[in-house]
């Protein structure tokens, strides 16, 4: 992969984490979208969602706050080698996911795990470095 498509490839993965993640960083804003997304699963037929506690929403929290300070510090930065540590998070959030799927998470996480999957996959790839002329 050339560094341009590299880095722009990058900065892609960083922007769809700061959409995919902001919901889980407040209190709030998870349990508007936990509300929306079990009102999804109860259109697709699928299983109702467990319902959140403290513990569930403090987690979360956590969680979405660090992807989105890492988001933000990778689109700041806009140094691509960040990219390699991202491609590693990626890999270990991927074992987590499908972890998640064969202890019965909502089939929607699939989705999500081909997205992980794809940019850890792209983002561990190895860089054409320009020939001299």
């Amino acid at each position: 992969m050339s560094p341009t498509n590299f880095q722009r490839l990058y900065r892609i993965s960083a922007y769809y984490d700061l959409l995919v993640m902001w919901p889980y960083a407040t209190p709030v804003t998870l349990a508007l979208f936990w509300n929306a997304l079990g009102g999804g699963h109860a259109a697709l037929g699928l299983a109702p969602l467990p319902e959140l506690n403290a513990y569930a929403t403090l987690f979360a929290n956590f969680f979405g706050t660090v992807v989105l300070i890492w988001s933000v510090l990778r689109l700041r930065l806009n140094d691509s080698r960040l990219a390699r540590y991202d491609a590693i998070g990626r890999w270990a959030f991927s074992a987590w996911m499908l972890n998640a799927l064969l202890d019965g998470a909502s089939p929607i996480l699939w989705g999500f795990l081909v997205v992980e999957l794809t940019f850890a996959v792209l983002q561990s790839l190895p860089l054409r470095h320009p020939q001299p002329a």
